[in-house]
Protein backbone atom coordinates (compact mmCIF):
# COMPACT_ATOMS: atom_id res chain seq x y z
CA UNK A 1 0.00 0.00 0.00
CA UNK A 2 1.32 3.40 -0.47
CA UNK A 3 0.26 6.96 0.66
CA UNK A 4 -1.02 9.62 -1.71
CA UNK A 5 -3.71 12.34 -1.60
CA UNK A 6 -5.73 14.49 -4.21
CA UNK A 7 -6.03 18.58 -4.27
CA UNK A 8 -7.75 20.93 -6.44
CA UNK A 9 -5.16 23.40 -5.96
CA UNK A 10 -1.85 23.57 -7.44
CA UNK A 11 1.26 22.42 -5.61
CA UNK A 12 4.12 24.75 -5.78
CA UNK A 13 8.33 24.43 -4.99
CA UNK A 14 7.54 24.68 -1.08
CA UNK A 15 4.37 22.23 -0.82
CA UNK A 16 4.99 19.85 -3.62
CA UNK A 17 8.77 18.80 -1.58
CA UNK A 18 6.82 18.62 1.80
CA UNK A 19 4.33 16.11 1.36
CA UNK A 20 7.29 14.02 -0.30
CA UNK A 21 8.92 14.70 3.02
CA UNK A 22 5.94 13.80 4.57
CA UNK A 23 5.97 10.18 2.76
CA UNK A 24 3.33 10.89 0.18
CA UNK A 25 4.12 8.80 -3.08
CA UNK A 26 1.42 10.59 -5.54
CA UNK A 27 -0.69 13.15 -6.12
CA UNK A 28 -3.79 13.37 -8.02
CA UNK A 29 -4.55 16.40 -10.68
CA UNK A 30 -7.10 17.38 -13.12
CA UNK A 31 -5.73 16.75 -16.34
CA UNK A 32 -8.24 19.55 -17.32
CA UNK A 33 -7.84 21.93 -20.26
CA UNK A 34 -8.82 25.12 -18.07
CA UNK A 35 -9.04 26.83 -15.04
CA UNK A 36 -7.74 27.29 -11.47
CA UNK A 37 -7.73 23.84 -10.85
CA UNK A 38 -5.60 22.39 -14.01
CA UNK A 39 -2.44 20.76 -14.04
CA UNK A 40 0.14 22.22 -16.18
CA UNK A 41 3.54 21.43 -17.87
CA UNK A 42 5.61 23.84 -14.91
CA UNK A 43 3.81 22.07 -12.27
CA UNK A 44 4.01 18.35 -13.19
CA UNK A 45 7.90 19.02 -13.99
CA UNK A 46 8.01 20.23 -10.25
CA UNK A 47 5.86 17.46 -8.72
CA UNK A 48 8.14 15.33 -11.04
CA UNK A 49 11.34 16.66 -9.50
CA UNK A 50 9.91 16.84 -6.10
CA UNK A 51 9.95 12.68 -6.38
CA UNK A 52 5.82 12.55 -6.61
CA UNK A 53 4.05 10.39 -9.20
CA UNK A 54 1.07 11.94 -10.39
CA UNK A 55 -2.15 10.52 -10.99
CA UNK A 56 -4.44 12.44 -13.63
CA UNK A 57 -7.91 12.84 -13.43
CA UNK A 58 -10.70 14.35 -16.16
CA UNK A 59 -13.65 16.68 -14.45
CA UNK A 60 -15.05 19.52 -15.57
CA UNK A 61 -18.74 18.97 -13.88
CA UNK A 62 -19.37 16.13 -10.85
CA UNK A 63 -21.89 14.48 -12.91
CA UNK A 64 -20.59 15.52 -16.58
CA UNK A 65 -20.72 11.47 -17.28
CA UNK A 66 -24.63 11.32 -17.39
CA UNK A 67 -23.56 13.24 -20.75
CA UNK A 68 -22.93 9.46 -22.07
CA UNK A 69 -20.93 8.59 -25.21
CA UNK A 70 -21.03 12.25 -26.93
CA UNK A 71 -19.42 13.59 -23.75
CA UNK A 72 -17.46 10.59 -23.59
CA UNK A 73 -16.03 11.07 -26.91
CA UNK A 74 -15.60 15.26 -26.49
CA UNK A 75 -13.85 14.42 -22.95
CA UNK A 76 -11.45 11.92 -24.07
CA UNK A 77 -10.18 14.26 -26.60
CA UNK A 78 -9.81 17.34 -24.73
CA UNK A 79 -7.61 14.68 -22.10
CA UNK A 80 -5.09 13.81 -24.42
CA UNK A 81 -4.65 17.20 -25.81
CA UNK A 82 -3.85 18.33 -22.17
CA UNK A 83 -2.21 15.21 -21.62
CA UNK A 84 0.26 16.11 -24.36
CA UNK A 85 0.69 19.45 -23.19
CA UNK A 86 1.64 18.90 -19.54
CA UNK A 87 4.07 15.95 -20.83
CA UNK A 88 2.07 12.86 -19.69
CA UNK A 89 3.51 9.81 -21.53
CA UNK A 90 1.34 7.62 -23.17
CA UNK A 91 0.70 4.37 -21.75
CA UNK A 92 -0.02 5.63 -18.00
CA UNK A 93 -3.70 6.49 -17.19
CA UNK A 94 -6.21 9.11 -17.38
CA UNK A 95 -8.86 8.87 -14.84
CA UNK A 96 -12.87 10.13 -15.10
CA UNK A 97 -14.78 11.22 -12.80
CA UNK A 98 -18.27 10.38 -11.60
CA UNK A 99 -17.90 12.51 -8.65
CA UNK A 100 -22.01 11.96 -7.17
CA UNK A 101 -24.25 9.24 -5.96
CA UNK A 102 -24.75 7.54 -9.05
CA UNK A 103 -27.72 5.21 -8.95
CA UNK A 104 -28.56 1.97 -10.85
CA UNK A 105 -30.56 3.88 -13.50
CA UNK A 106 -27.77 5.78 -14.39
CA UNK A 107 -25.33 3.11 -14.64
CA UNK A 108 -25.81 2.35 -18.46
CA UNK A 109 -25.24 5.96 -19.09
CA UNK A 110 -21.89 6.31 -17.19
CA UNK A 111 -20.73 2.86 -19.08
CA UNK A 112 -21.43 4.24 -22.06
CA UNK A 113 -19.72 7.42 -21.07
CA UNK A 114 -16.42 5.66 -19.76
CA UNK A 115 -16.84 3.62 -23.26
CA UNK A 116 -16.28 6.23 -25.61
CA UNK A 117 -13.75 7.97 -23.14
CA UNK A 118 -11.89 4.94 -23.69
CA UNK A 119 -12.21 4.42 -27.50
CA UNK A 120 -10.56 8.15 -27.66
CA UNK A 121 -7.80 8.07 -25.28
CA UNK A 122 -6.06 4.50 -26.99
CA UNK A 123 -2.80 5.66 -26.65
CA UNK A 124 -3.19 5.78 -22.46
CA UNK A 125 -5.26 3.42 -20.14
CA UNK A 126 -8.49 4.44 -19.03
CA UNK A 127 -9.77 4.65 -15.61
CA UNK A 128 -12.75 5.35 -13.45
CA UNK A 129 -13.53 7.43 -10.21
CA UNK A 130 -16.50 6.82 -8.51
CA UNK A 131 -18.22 5.05 -5.63
CA UNK A 132 -18.45 1.00 -5.10
CA UNK A 133 -21.42 0.65 -6.88
CA UNK A 134 -19.97 2.85 -10.14
CA UNK A 135 -16.63 0.49 -9.66
CA UNK A 136 -18.41 -2.32 -9.74
CA UNK A 137 -20.25 -1.46 -12.26
CA UNK A 138 -17.78 -0.09 -14.80
CA UNK A 139 -15.68 -3.35 -14.12
CA UNK A 140 -18.64 -5.78 -14.88
CA UNK A 141 -18.59 -3.86 -18.16
CA UNK A 142 -14.99 -4.04 -18.92
CA UNK A 143 -14.69 -0.81 -20.55
CA UNK A 144 -11.65 0.77 -18.72
CA UNK A 145 -8.61 -1.30 -16.61
CA UNK A 146 -7.87 1.31 -13.81
CA UNK A 147 -10.54 1.76 -10.92
CA UNK A 148 -9.86 4.79 -8.23
CA UNK A 149 -12.93 4.21 -5.26
CA UNK A 150 -14.14 7.15 -2.56
CA UNK A 151 -15.77 5.89 0.70
CA UNK A 152 -18.36 8.28 -0.32
CA UNK A 153 -21.69 7.10 -1.41
CA UNK A 154 -20.25 3.15 -0.60
CA UNK A 155 -22.10 2.83 2.42
CA UNK A 156 -18.66 1.01 3.84
CA UNK A 157 -18.22 -1.12 0.86
CA UNK A 158 -14.80 -1.63 -0.61
CA UNK A 159 -14.14 -3.10 -3.96
CA UNK A 160 -11.62 -5.93 -4.30
CA UNK A 161 -11.16 -4.19 -7.80
CA UNK A 162 -9.85 -0.73 -6.54
CA UNK A 163 -5.99 0.19 -7.05
CA UNK A 164 -6.41 3.70 -5.61
CA UNK A 165 -9.11 4.16 -2.27
CA UNK A 166 -9.95 7.85 -1.21
CA UNK A 167 -10.49 7.26 2.19
CA UNK A 168 -10.81 10.98 4.13
CA UNK A 169 -11.82 14.36 2.00
CA UNK A 170 -10.97 18.03 3.06
CA UNK A 171 -8.02 17.96 5.11
CA UNK A 172 -5.72 20.95 5.48
CA UNK A 173 -2.10 20.49 5.34
CA UNK A 174 0.38 22.46 4.47
CA UNK A 175 -1.99 25.04 3.76
CA UNK A 176 -4.05 23.48 0.77
CA UNK A 177 -7.34 21.11 1.22
CA UNK A 178 -6.87 17.77 0.21
CA UNK A 179 -8.28 14.16 0.55
CA UNK A 180 -6.42 11.09 1.45
CA UNK A 181 -5.83 8.13 -0.77
CA UNK A 182 -4.20 5.48 -0.73
CA UNK A 183 -3.29 2.53 -3.56
CA UNK A 184 -2.61 -0.98 -4.21
CA UNK A 185 -0.44 -1.29 -7.88
CA UNK A 186 -1.14 -0.83 -11.21
CA UNK A 187 -2.48 2.78 -10.62
CA UNK A 188 -1.61 4.26 -13.43
CA UNK A 189 0.71 7.11 -12.43
CA UNK A 190 3.63 8.94 -14.52
CA UNK A 191 6.01 12.01 -14.10
CA UNK A 192 7.95 13.62 -16.30
CA UNK A 193 10.92 11.68 -15.11
CA UNK A 194 10.49 7.85 -15.89
CA UNK A 195 8.50 6.47 -18.70
CA UNK A 196 5.65 4.19 -17.84
CA UNK A 197 4.81 0.55 -18.93
CA UNK A 198 3.32 0.70 -22.05
CA UNK A 199 1.04 -1.87 -23.85
CA UNK A 200 1.41 -3.49 -27.05
CA UNK A 201 -2.36 -4.06 -27.80
CA UNK A 202 -5.34 -1.81 -27.10
CA UNK A 203 -7.98 -2.21 -24.47
CA UNK A 204 -10.54 -2.03 -27.67
CA UNK A 205 -8.69 -4.40 -29.74
CA UNK A 206 -8.26 -6.74 -26.90
CA UNK A 207 -12.07 -6.48 -25.60
CA UNK A 208 -13.16 -7.20 -29.40
CA UNK A 209 -11.25 -10.38 -29.58
CA UNK A 210 -12.13 -12.13 -26.31
CA UNK A 211 -15.62 -12.83 -27.00
CA UNK A 212 -14.42 -15.19 -29.47
CA UNK A 213 -12.74 -17.19 -27.02
CA UNK A 214 -15.23 -17.01 -24.63
CA UNK A 215 -17.90 -18.36 -27.43
CA UNK A 216 -15.00 -21.24 -28.12
CA UNK A 217 -14.40 -22.15 -24.52
CA UNK A 218 -19.12 -22.00 -24.38
CA UNK A 219 -18.73 -24.37 -27.74
CA UNK A 220 -16.49 -26.99 -25.96
CA UNK A 221 -17.05 -29.55 -23.49
CA UNK A 222 -13.34 -30.12 -23.14
CA UNK A 223 -11.59 -28.93 -19.53
CA UNK A 224 -8.58 -29.13 -21.01
CA UNK A 225 -9.59 -26.94 -24.03
CA UNK A 226 -11.79 -24.38 -21.48
CA UNK A 227 -8.83 -23.93 -19.35
CA UNK A 228 -7.12 -22.85 -22.56
CA UNK A 229 -9.26 -20.53 -23.84
CA UNK A 230 -9.29 -19.01 -20.40
CA UNK A 231 -5.87 -18.58 -20.74
CA UNK A 232 -5.94 -17.27 -24.09
CA UNK A 233 -8.51 -14.11 -22.70
CA UNK A 234 -6.04 -13.52 -20.22
CA UNK A 235 -2.85 -12.76 -22.30
CA UNK A 236 -5.10 -10.43 -24.45
CA UNK A 237 -6.03 -8.57 -20.70
CA UNK A 238 -2.50 -8.58 -19.35
CA UNK A 239 -1.40 -7.16 -22.90
CA UNK A 240 -3.75 -4.61 -22.97
CA UNK A 241 -3.06 -3.55 -19.28
CA UNK A 242 -6.58 -5.37 -18.03
CA UNK A 243 -6.66 -7.49 -14.87
CA UNK A 244 -7.19 -11.28 -15.12
CA UNK A 245 -10.40 -12.95 -14.44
Amino acid sequence: MTKGFDCSTPLTAQTAPAFAQDGYMFVARYLVPSGVKALTKTEADLISNSALNIISVFETTSDRALGGRSAGLADGAAAIQVAGKVGQPVGSCIYFAVDFNATSSQMPTIIAYMQAASEATPNYTTGVYGSYAVIEAVQKAAVCSHYWQTYAWSNGNKSTYANIYQNLNDVIEHGIAIDHDESYGNEGWWNTKVAPITYPLTISDANLLIPFLSAGYTATSSVAAQAEFHRLANVLRKASGQPEQ
